[in-house]
Protein backbone atom coordinates (compact mmCIF):
# COMPACT_ATOMS: atom_id res chain seq x y z
CA UNK A 1 0.00 0.00 0.00
CA UNK A 2 1.64 3.23 -1.16
CA UNK A 3 1.42 6.66 0.46
CA UNK A 4 -1.52 7.88 -1.64
CA UNK A 5 -3.52 4.72 -0.91
CA UNK A 6 -2.74 4.98 2.79
CA UNK A 7 -3.95 8.58 2.83
CA UNK A 8 -7.15 7.65 0.97
CA UNK A 9 -7.81 4.79 3.39
CA UNK A 10 -7.36 7.08 6.40
CA UNK A 11 -9.78 9.58 4.83
CA UNK A 12 -12.26 6.71 4.49
CA UNK A 13 -11.88 6.11 8.23
CA UNK A 14 -12.00 9.80 9.09
CA UNK A 15 -8.68 9.68 10.94
CA UNK A 16 -5.30 11.43 10.72
CA UNK A 17 -1.99 9.73 10.04
CA UNK A 18 -0.63 8.60 13.43
CA UNK A 19 2.75 9.98 14.42
CA UNK A 20 3.94 6.55 15.63
CA UNK A 21 2.53 3.00 15.60
CA UNK A 22 1.36 3.13 19.22
CA UNK A 23 -1.46 1.39 21.09
CA UNK A 24 -3.50 4.58 21.36
CA UNK A 25 -3.30 5.07 17.61
CA UNK A 26 -4.25 1.44 17.01
CA UNK A 27 -7.29 1.82 19.25
CA UNK A 28 -8.42 4.91 17.34
CA UNK A 29 -7.94 3.23 13.97
CA UNK A 30 -9.74 0.09 15.12
CA UNK A 31 -12.82 1.90 16.41
CA UNK A 32 -12.91 4.28 13.45
CA UNK A 33 -12.85 1.29 11.09
CA UNK A 34 -15.78 -0.36 12.86
CA UNK A 35 -17.78 2.88 12.61
CA UNK A 36 -16.94 3.78 9.01
CA UNK A 37 -16.61 0.43 7.20
CA UNK A 38 -19.54 -1.97 7.59
CA UNK A 39 -19.30 -5.70 8.02
CA UNK A 40 -21.31 -6.98 5.06
CA UNK A 41 -21.77 -10.02 2.84
CA UNK A 42 -23.55 -8.22 -0.01
CA UNK A 43 -21.14 -9.46 -2.68
CA UNK A 44 -22.41 -13.01 -2.11
CA UNK A 45 -25.96 -11.83 -2.83
CA UNK A 46 -25.05 -9.52 -5.72
CA UNK A 47 -23.15 -12.15 -7.68
CA UNK A 48 -19.84 -10.35 -7.19
CA UNK A 49 -16.57 -12.28 -7.06
CA UNK A 50 -14.58 -11.99 -3.83
CA UNK A 51 -10.89 -11.63 -4.68
CA UNK A 52 -8.37 -11.72 -1.85
CA UNK A 53 -5.78 -9.46 -3.44
CA UNK A 54 -4.77 -6.18 -1.85
CA UNK A 55 -5.46 -4.00 -4.90
CA UNK A 56 -8.92 -5.48 -5.44
CA UNK A 57 -9.78 -5.11 -1.76
CA UNK A 58 -8.62 -1.51 -1.82
CA UNK A 59 -10.80 -0.78 -4.85
CA UNK A 60 -13.82 -2.25 -3.07
CA UNK A 61 -13.45 -0.89 0.47
CA UNK A 62 -11.82 2.48 -0.25
CA UNK A 63 -12.60 3.19 -3.89
CA UNK A 64 -16.22 1.95 -3.94
CA UNK A 65 -16.78 2.70 -0.21
CA UNK A 66 -18.08 -0.77 0.47
CA UNK A 67 -17.52 -3.14 3.37
CA UNK A 68 -16.87 -6.86 3.41
CA UNK A 69 -16.40 -9.83 5.70
CA UNK A 70 -13.39 -10.93 7.71
CA UNK A 71 -10.97 -11.88 4.94
CA UNK A 72 -11.55 -8.59 3.15
CA UNK A 73 -11.75 -6.21 6.11
CA UNK A 74 -8.97 -7.64 8.26
CA UNK A 75 -6.86 -8.40 5.21
CA UNK A 76 -6.94 -4.79 4.05
CA UNK A 77 -6.76 -3.33 7.57
CA UNK A 78 -3.61 -5.38 8.14
CA UNK A 79 -2.08 -3.85 5.01
CA UNK A 80 -2.92 -0.36 6.27
CA UNK A 81 -1.38 -1.03 9.67
CA UNK A 82 1.77 -2.37 8.03
CA UNK A 83 2.01 0.79 5.93
CA UNK A 84 1.74 2.83 9.15
CA UNK A 85 4.68 1.02 10.74
CA UNK A 86 2.98 -1.70 12.77
CA UNK A 87 4.26 -5.26 12.66
CA UNK A 88 1.24 -7.31 11.54
CA UNK A 89 0.68 -11.08 11.48
CA UNK A 90 -2.35 -12.65 9.80
CA UNK A 91 -3.86 -15.40 11.95
CA UNK A 92 -6.14 -18.30 11.05
CA UNK A 93 -9.15 -18.91 13.29
CA UNK A 94 -12.16 -21.24 13.48
CA UNK A 95 -15.47 -19.92 14.74
CA UNK A 96 -17.50 -21.74 17.39
CA UNK A 97 -20.95 -22.74 16.17
CA UNK A 98 -23.92 -24.48 17.73
CA UNK A 99 -23.00 -27.03 20.37
CA UNK A 100 -19.45 -25.71 20.61
CA UNK A 101 -18.45 -27.23 17.25
CA UNK A 102 -15.66 -25.40 15.46
CA UNK A 103 -16.07 -24.29 11.87
CA UNK A 104 -13.91 -25.09 8.89
CA UNK A 105 -10.16 -24.41 8.75
CA UNK A 106 -9.50 -20.81 7.67
CA UNK A 107 -13.00 -19.98 8.88
CA UNK A 108 -11.91 -16.54 10.03
CA UNK A 109 -8.98 -14.13 9.68
CA UNK A 110 -7.77 -12.06 12.64
CA UNK A 111 -4.68 -9.89 13.18
CA UNK A 112 -1.84 -9.90 15.66
CA UNK A 113 -0.47 -6.36 15.79
CA UNK A 114 2.76 -5.29 17.50
CA UNK A 115 2.88 -1.72 18.79
CA UNK A 116 6.04 0.19 19.60
CA UNK A 117 4.98 0.93 23.18
CA UNK A 118 2.66 -1.79 24.50
CA UNK A 119 3.50 -5.10 22.85
CA UNK A 120 1.15 -7.36 20.88
CA UNK A 121 -2.62 -7.01 20.42
CA UNK A 122 -5.38 -9.02 18.75
CA UNK A 123 -7.18 -6.74 16.29
CA UNK A 124 -10.39 -7.75 14.51
CA UNK A 125 -12.53 -5.36 12.45
CA UNK A 126 -14.15 -8.16 10.44
CA UNK A 127 -16.29 -10.21 12.81
CA UNK A 128 -19.45 -8.12 13.09
CA UNK A 129 -20.51 -7.71 16.72
CA UNK A 130 -17.24 -8.12 18.62
CA UNK A 131 -14.79 -6.02 20.64
CA UNK A 132 -14.69 -2.31 19.85
CA UNK A 133 -10.95 -2.18 20.49
CA UNK A 134 -7.96 -4.51 20.16
CA UNK A 135 -7.39 -7.12 22.89
CA UNK A 136 -4.06 -7.56 24.66
CA UNK A 137 -2.64 -10.71 23.12
CA UNK A 138 -0.65 -11.95 26.10
CA UNK A 139 -3.25 -11.14 28.77
CA UNK A 140 -5.15 -14.17 30.13
CA UNK A 141 -7.51 -12.32 32.44
CA UNK A 142 -10.75 -10.49 31.66
CA UNK A 143 -10.54 -7.52 29.29
CA UNK A 144 -13.43 -5.09 29.54
CA UNK A 145 -14.70 -3.59 26.31
CA UNK A 146 -17.91 -1.83 25.22
CA UNK A 147 -18.68 -5.01 23.27
CA UNK A 148 -18.50 -7.22 26.38
CA UNK A 149 -16.04 -8.87 28.73
CA UNK A 150 -13.42 -10.63 26.64
CA UNK A 151 -10.78 -13.18 27.54
CA UNK A 152 -7.99 -14.84 25.57
CA UNK A 153 -7.33 -18.29 27.05
CA UNK A 154 -5.22 -21.33 26.30
CA UNK A 155 -7.45 -23.87 24.56
CA UNK A 156 -8.73 -26.35 27.14
CA UNK A 157 -7.90 -30.05 27.03
CA UNK A 158 -10.31 -32.83 27.82
CA UNK A 159 -9.59 -35.81 30.12
CA UNK A 160 -7.84 -37.67 27.30
CA UNK A 161 -5.44 -34.81 26.73
CA UNK A 162 -7.01 -33.65 23.45
CA UNK A 163 -8.20 -30.13 22.92
CA UNK A 164 -11.90 -29.62 23.36
CA UNK A 165 -14.19 -28.52 20.54
CA UNK A 166 -13.68 -30.16 17.16
CA UNK A 167 -10.75 -32.55 16.71
CA UNK A 168 -7.31 -31.92 18.15
CA UNK A 169 -4.94 -29.00 17.95
CA UNK A 170 -1.53 -27.92 19.26
CA UNK A 171 -1.39 -26.45 22.76
CA UNK A 172 -0.52 -23.08 21.22
CA UNK A 173 -4.11 -22.60 20.12
CA UNK A 174 -5.98 -19.81 21.90
CA UNK A 175 -9.70 -19.39 22.52
CA UNK A 176 -11.27 -15.93 22.38
CA UNK A 177 -14.29 -15.69 24.68
CA UNK A 178 -16.92 -12.98 25.13
CA UNK A 179 -18.95 -12.90 28.36
CA UNK A 180 -17.76 -16.44 29.09
CA UNK A 181 -18.84 -17.89 25.73
CA UNK A 182 -16.20 -19.14 23.25
CA UNK A 183 -16.25 -17.08 20.06
CA UNK A 184 -13.38 -18.44 17.99
CA UNK A 185 -10.11 -20.37 18.27
CA UNK A 186 -6.91 -18.79 16.97
CA UNK A 187 -3.69 -20.46 15.87
CA UNK A 188 -0.79 -18.00 16.39
CA UNK A 189 1.21 -19.34 13.43
CA UNK A 190 1.70 -16.61 10.75
CA UNK A 191 -0.35 -16.85 7.55
CA UNK A 192 -0.60 -14.93 4.28
CA UNK A 193 -3.76 -13.61 2.65
CA UNK A 194 -3.71 -16.24 -0.11
CA UNK A 195 -4.09 -18.96 2.55
CA UNK A 196 -7.69 -17.83 3.12
CA UNK A 197 -8.91 -18.15 -0.49
CA UNK A 198 -10.50 -21.55 0.11
CA UNK A 199 -12.30 -20.33 3.23
CA UNK A 200 -13.68 -17.32 1.36
CA UNK A 201 -14.84 -19.57 -1.48
CA UNK A 202 -16.57 -21.95 0.95
CA UNK A 203 -18.38 -19.14 2.74
CA UNK A 204 -19.46 -17.70 -0.61
CA UNK A 205 -20.76 -20.93 -2.16
CA UNK A 206 -21.51 -23.68 0.37
CA UNK A 207 -25.16 -24.35 1.29
CA UNK A 208 -23.85 -24.80 4.85
CA UNK A 209 -22.47 -21.26 4.97
CA UNK A 210 -24.53 -18.88 7.09
CA UNK A 211 -23.50 -16.05 4.76
CA UNK A 212 -25.81 -17.47 2.08
CA UNK A 213 -28.89 -17.32 4.30
CA UNK A 214 -29.46 -13.58 4.11
CA UNK A 215 -27.77 -10.32 3.12
CA UNK A 216 -26.29 -8.65 6.21
CA UNK A 217 -24.82 -5.18 6.70
CA UNK A 218 -23.78 -3.90 10.13
CA UNK A 219 -21.61 -1.24 11.76
CA UNK A 220 -21.03 0.46 15.10
CA UNK A 221 -22.72 3.85 15.47
CA UNK A 222 -21.11 7.03 16.80
CA UNK A 223 -22.75 6.59 20.23
CA UNK A 224 -21.40 3.05 20.64
CA UNK A 225 -24.56 1.28 19.53
CA UNK A 226 -25.05 -0.75 16.36
CA UNK A 227 -27.19 -0.60 13.25
CA UNK A 228 -27.82 -3.79 11.26
CA UNK A 229 -29.81 -4.56 8.12
CA UNK A 230 -30.40 -8.31 7.83
CA UNK A 231 -32.50 -9.08 4.80
CA UNK A 232 -35.27 -6.50 5.13
CA UNK A 233 -35.14 -6.24 8.94
CA UNK A 234 -33.49 -3.07 10.20
CA UNK A 235 -32.29 -3.25 13.82
CA UNK A 236 -30.89 -0.33 15.77
CA UNK A 237 -29.32 -1.06 19.16
CA UNK A 238 -28.33 1.75 21.51
CA UNK A 239 -25.25 1.65 23.72
CA UNK A 240 -27.50 1.21 26.78
CA UNK A 241 -29.14 -1.87 25.24
CA UNK A 242 -32.29 -0.23 23.89
CA UNK A 243 -33.43 -1.91 20.69
CA UNK A 244 -35.72 -0.99 17.79
CA UNK A 245 -36.68 -3.19 14.85
CA UNK A 246 -38.72 -2.59 11.72
CA UNK A 247 -39.29 -4.30 8.40
CA UNK A 248 -38.43 -2.46 5.19
CA UNK A 249 -41.25 -3.13 2.77
CA UNK A 250 -39.96 -1.92 -0.58
CA UNK A 251 -36.75 -2.16 -2.58
CA UNK A 252 -36.57 1.61 -2.44
CA UNK A 253 -36.57 1.58 1.36
CA UNK A 254 -33.83 -1.06 1.39
CA UNK A 255 -31.53 0.75 -1.04
CA UNK A 256 -32.11 4.01 0.87
CA UNK A 257 -31.11 2.29 4.12
CA UNK A 258 -27.91 0.95 2.55
CA UNK A 259 -27.13 4.46 1.27
CA UNK A 260 -28.09 6.56 4.28
CA UNK A 261 -26.99 4.25 7.11
CA UNK A 262 -23.97 2.51 5.59
CA UNK A 263 -22.83 4.76 2.75
CA UNK A 264 -23.33 1.95 0.22
CA UNK A 265 -24.97 2.92 -3.07
CA UNK A 266 -26.63 0.02 -4.86
CA UNK A 267 -28.60 -0.06 -8.10
CA UNK A 268 -30.43 -3.21 -7.01
CA UNK A 269 -31.29 -5.02 -3.82
CA UNK A 270 -29.17 -8.05 -2.86
CA UNK A 271 -31.09 -11.31 -3.08
CA UNK A 272 -30.45 -14.73 -1.54
CA UNK A 273 -28.77 -16.87 -4.24
CA UNK A 274 -30.52 -20.00 -5.46
CA UNK A 275 -28.99 -23.09 -3.88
Amino acid sequence: MDASQTAAYLRRLGTETPARPTLDALRELHLSHLRAVPFENLSVHLGEEIVLEEERLFEKVVGARRGGFCYELNGLFGALLSALGYEVTLLEARVYGDGGVLGIPYDHLALRVRTVDRGDWLADVGFGAHSHGPLEFGERGDQEDPGGTFRIAEAERDAAGALGGHGTAPAAFLDVLCDGKPVYRVEPRPRVLADFVTGAWWHSTSPRSHFLRSPVCSRITADGGRVTLSGRRLTTTAADGGREERELVSDEEATAAYRDLFGIRLDRVPVVPRR
